[in-house]
Order: structure tokens, then sequence, then C-alpha cells
């Protein structure tokens, strides 16, 4: 199983993340395609950095209007990429609720945006543009999130919020291109560490705010966060949305053969604490094959594990819906999911759903089966199981490797 852990000890933001995909070997190609698909004008500017001695990527997302403003304040003798165009990511503001950054943003600047987007308006500019239906489908469920979250920290309906940061060219630009360069990777499963979420205030049109901004925070339910180090905020609204667009179980560092890494910076340097988002692509190895690596286990003999087991029965759910949970709980975090015909009250056929997953994270796979069938109770049990060690290995065929799992 390819999985990919994102580091987030100094928080994660869309330009972070960028700029981690980049570094961990996703071609600027693909990211300036999907960039150029949504034909707004904008472009990536690609540069290094160097955040408390971490040598990072950096991305930058230039608009048609920003690119102007630079090519009127540079001076003749000096090229317009000389001058650093920073913006905001992370703050938003709907129904007319400004939101805007002030000088404790650690990812961002206070480049503010006086107009906004509402959320259809956001949905049908990404669904006009030829992009992958994958990305697609990524990038319209991480503003539907973001919305629902407004919303809900507002007490609007979803339709009538009003994007403002988050609305503006940069951070459209920064999901969809974040979308793209996630799918590409084809990953089977995301993981995130504890988040940083930092500290300090944001500054809104009604005041200061402490960190994290209620969307975010919102966004955030179920994962482990804490605060340490820089009074800034670390986690912004775009971050967290493209974490549970992605849906990124959290997770202590995996048991996992290493393939790639990379650095995303942050657009400023704080002191003692490199501002980088840290992406590692690998391999998936259970706890049992890295014990035989380190000659703790003979390779073939068995281990033992605990293992939670959700399990529901349902009579009224269509099999299309239930393929679609399925699929959500296997890139949450579930190890295994499958169905059941049984026979219910009335002589109704029903399907017991079963789910196997490690024990911490049960709490977030049950809320996702209330939240995306129709069940009203979940039964939840811990049991032993027994495993053999295995590794996932490349065979050579005449129609190129394959991975087999040995």
């Amino acid at each position: 199983m390819k999985i990919a852990y994102l580091d987030c000890f100094s928080g994660i933001s869309g330009d972070m993340l960028l700029a981690a995909l980049i570094d961990a070997g996703v071609p600027l190609p693909v990211l300036e395609d999907a960039v150029s698909a949504l034909g707004l004008g904008a472009r990536l500017r690609l540069s290094r950095a160097n955040r408390s001695g971490i040598d990072a990527a950096r991305v930058e997302v230039l608009t048609a209007e920003g690119r102007l403003a630079e090519e009127a304040a540079a001076p003749p003798s000096r090229a317009p990429a000389d001058h650093a165009h920073e913006h905001t990511h992370a703050h938003h503001a709907e129904a007319g609720h400004s939101h805007e950054s002030g000088p404790e943003s650690s990812h961002q600047t206070g480049h503010a945006h006086s107009h906004g987007r509402s959320l259809p308006v956001i949905q049908a500019l990404i669904r006009q543009a030829r992009l992958e239906p994958a990305v697609q489908e990524t990038a319209l469920r991480a503003f539907q999130l973001l919305g629902h979250a407004e919303a809900k920290v507002h007490n609007v309906p979803v339709e009538k919020i009003h994007f403002h940061e988050v609305g503006a060219v940069d951070s459209i630009v920064d999901l969809v291109a974040a979308a793209a360069g996630c799918h590409w990777l084809g990953i089977d499963r995301w993981l995130c560490s504890p988040l940083n979420i930092g500290g300090g205030h944001v500054h809104c049109a009604h005041g200061r705010f402490p960190v994290p901004a209620p969307a975010t925070l919102e966004l955030l339910r179920d994962l482990p966060i804490y605060s340490s180090g820089a009074q800034t905020e670390l986690v912004t609204p775009t971050g967290a949305a493209l974490l549970r667009a992605l849906g990124a179980s959290s997770s202590a560092f995996p048991a996992m053969s290493v393939q790639a890494a990379g650095y995303g910076a942050g657009s400023r340097d704080l002191p003692g604490q490199p501002n980088v988002l840290r992406l590692v692509l690998g391999e998936a190895s259970t706890a049992s094959h890295a014990s035989s690596h380190s000659n703790l286990q003979a390779p073939g003999s068995p281990a033992a594990e605990k293992i939670g087991i959700l399990e529901t029965t349902i009579d009224d759910a269509t099999p299309e819906l239930l393929s679609y949970v399925a699929e959500r709980l296997l890139a949450s975090g579930a190890a295994d999911v499958y169905r059941t015909p049984v026979q219910m009250k009335k002589g109704r056929t029903g399907i017991s759903l079963t789910v196997l997953c490690p024990p911490e994270s049960a709490s977030a796979l049950q809320r996702m089966l209330f939240e995306q069938t129709t069940t009203l109770g979940v039964r939840y049990r811990e049991e032993q199981r027994t495993i053999l060690a295995r590794k996932t290995v490349s065979v050579e065929t005449e129609w190129g490797p394959v991975r087999v799992k040995a």
C-alpha cells in the first residue's frame, strides 16, 4: 500500500503542501496544467527557501493582477520576478464577515482581497475546468467542507456563504493544484501527524480572534491538535480543508519503507522553528514486518495485535451508497471493510457492514458511518488478531513492474 505522511510540526497551508508535493517529486507541469485549466490568468512561481537551516521548496501563486502590480513597481534594470509576491491562503469571510490576516500570520501576509465568491460560483468554476474527475472531486470536496464549516460557525445556509480570502484566485489555485498533485502521486492512504496550530490571534473585521480561527477548528474535529512554538496561525483553513478532503487520519510516524521526502516552506522564517511542511512517501509495512527486519521475528512467523471492529446493519441504503462509504472508510484509515447480506425484521434483506480498524481510528470512522449512511446505531469491540509478517515487492513482467504481496 502506497502511503503519504504529512508531518505538520509547523502546521499546514495550501502553498506549503504545493511546495512539499513538488519537492517530493511531483512534476511542476502537473500543477501548472491544473492552474491553466481554471482559466483565471494565474501561474505558479517556484523557488528555494531556507527555513531555520532547512532547505525547502517555496511556491507562490501569481495572479494576473499581482503580476501587473509587480511589473509596475519593478525598476527598469530589474526583472519583475525578483519581487516576491506574498498573499493570503488562509483567511476568509462569509456573508460580509471580513477576515483579514495580521502581522502574526506565519504562512502569509495581509494581502487583502476586496471581492468574494460564493460556494456555487467556485463549484461551477471547478466543474467547468478541464480537470481529471478525481482532481475535481477532491477540490470540490475541500470547498464543500469549508462552506459547511463556515455555515455552521456563522449559523447561515451554506448557499449564502461568500468566501473572501479563500475565494480569491490564489487560494482557489492552491486547492485545485494541490488536488492535482496529490492525485498524480496515486496514494492509497493519507496520514498526518498531530497538528501544531500555533497561537496568538488573527484579525477579523469584528476584532481579534484567538487561533485557531473558528472554521479551522470546526474542520479539525477528531484530529489531535496542540499549540507549541510561534505565537502565530500555523494551520490555515485551506490546509485543514485539504487534509479533510484527502481523508487524512492522524498517526504517529507509520511503519513504512521510505521512497521520497519533500519539504514545503511557509512564507516566513520563524525564529527557532523550521516553518516547513514535511511530506514523506513510501510503502506501508506492518509492525511485525518492521520487527522481522530487526531480527526480532522470523519471516513468516505470526504476531498478535489489537484490532477494532465496527459493525452496523442497514436495510434502507443502495449498493451505490454503501460502495462509496466503503471507499471513504478505507481512505480514512480502515484496515478492511466488507459487507454481508442478512435477513432483518419483516423479512427485509439488509446488509451487515463491518469495518476493521486500528483502535485509535475507531472514533473518527464511527462518526463517518453516522454521517455517510442511514444507520441509527453502530456496535464496537476490540479483538486480538494474529497476522503474518508481509511486505510488498515489485515483480518485473512483460507488461512492466507489478506490485505483489509476499
